[in-house]
C-alpha cells in the first residue's frame, strides 16, 4: 500500500498544516520552529517508514512518528499556557494528535506485533 492511501498519513498532513496555520503570527520563533518540526515529522516519518523494505524498518519509523506526536502534544500544552495558542484551538489540535498517535500505534501493531498504548480502530482507504 502506498503511504498516500493511509488515513493516518492524510490526517497527520492535515494536522501539520493546521499547526502551521495556527502559528503563522507567532513571534516566539523558537517555539514555532520546534512545533512546526514536530508536526511535519509525524507524516514524514510515516511516509519514510512505509517506503522501507521490511516491517521492522517500517515500525521503527512509525515509532519516530509516534514520538513526534507526543512531542507536539507537549508543545501545544505549553503554547496554550503561555498564550501563543487559544485554548479551544489548542485542545482541538491535541485531540487530533492523540487520535493520530493511537492510529500509529495500531499500525505499528500491524507491522511489528506490539506497542505500548491502547489501540485505535485503524482503517486504510
Amino acid at each position: 500500500m502506498r503511504f498516500e492511501q493511509l488515513d493516518v498519513w492524510k490526517r497527520a498532513c492535515r494536522l501539520s498544516c493546521d499547526v502551521y496555520k495556527e502559528l503563522k503570527n507567532c513571534r516566539d520563533y523558537g517555539l514555532r520552529d520546534q512545533m512546526s518540526r514536530a508536526a511535519v515529522s509525524i507524516p514524514s516519518n510515516i511516509a519514510e517508514g512505509e517506503e522501507r523494505e521490511s516491517n521492522a524498518e517500517s515500525a521503527r519509523f512509525l515509532y519516530f512518528a509516534k514520538g513526534s506526536s507526543g512531542e507536539l502534544i507537549t508543545q501545544i500544552y505549553i503554547a496554550i499556557e503561555i498564550g501563543v495558542i487559544d485554548k479551544q484551538n489548542g485542545m482541538t489540535l491535541i485531540k487530533e494528535a492523540k487520535e493520530i498517535s493511537a492510529m500509529i500505534a495500531s499500525l505499528i501493531k500491524i507491522r511489528k506485533g506490539s506497542v505500548r498504548e491502547e489501540s485505535a480502530d485503524y482503517k486504510s482507504t
